[in-house]
């Protein structure tokens, strides 16, 4: 399906700011602590703060990879559906929405298919009112 077929562009829903930034506090103190323990290192020649400081490295390059994986993120919303990654759905092929958790929503298509929408995409309150909208139009 291509966007063509869904209409004109309402709104688009990223990555809530929280998110972004909670990922940047992490990176940047994993990379402070990872200096710190390779300067430790230098400066006593202790095997214990080179393992420090590789596990600092892990953590950094996991949350780099989470951050990078997670930036093109995007929760478009159409006239007539909406795109969700490398999905792209139409409203009368949604089924049914259901809260599982606090801020975690499961959408579930005609065709059986299931996915999960979490707190991280921004305003994904006014997201999930507009997809109940939507199936409620139809019935």
């Amino acid at each position: 399906m291509s966007k063509q077929d869904l209409g004109k562009l309402e709104s688009v829903h990223g990555i809530s700011p929280v998110f972004l930034q909670r990922a940047a506090v992490v990176a940047i103190i994993s990379f402070v602590f990872f200096l710190a323990m390779l300067i430790a290192f230098s400066i006593r020649q202790n095997v214990g703060y080179f393992l420090l400081a590789t596990a600092f490295l892990v953590v950094e390059i996991f949350t780099m990879i989470g951050w990078f994986s997670q930036r093109g993120t995007e929760f478009k919303i159409f006239e007539n559906g909406f795109t969700y990654k490398k999905r792209s759905n139409l409203w009368n092929e949604v089924k049914s929405v259901s809260a599982k958790q606090k801020n975690k929503y499961e959408i579930s298509l005609n065709n059986g298919e299931k996915f999960v929408l979490t707190e991280m995409i921004q305003g994904i309150e006014e997201v999930i009112k507009r997809i109940e909208r939507e199936i409620t139009k139809r019935k």
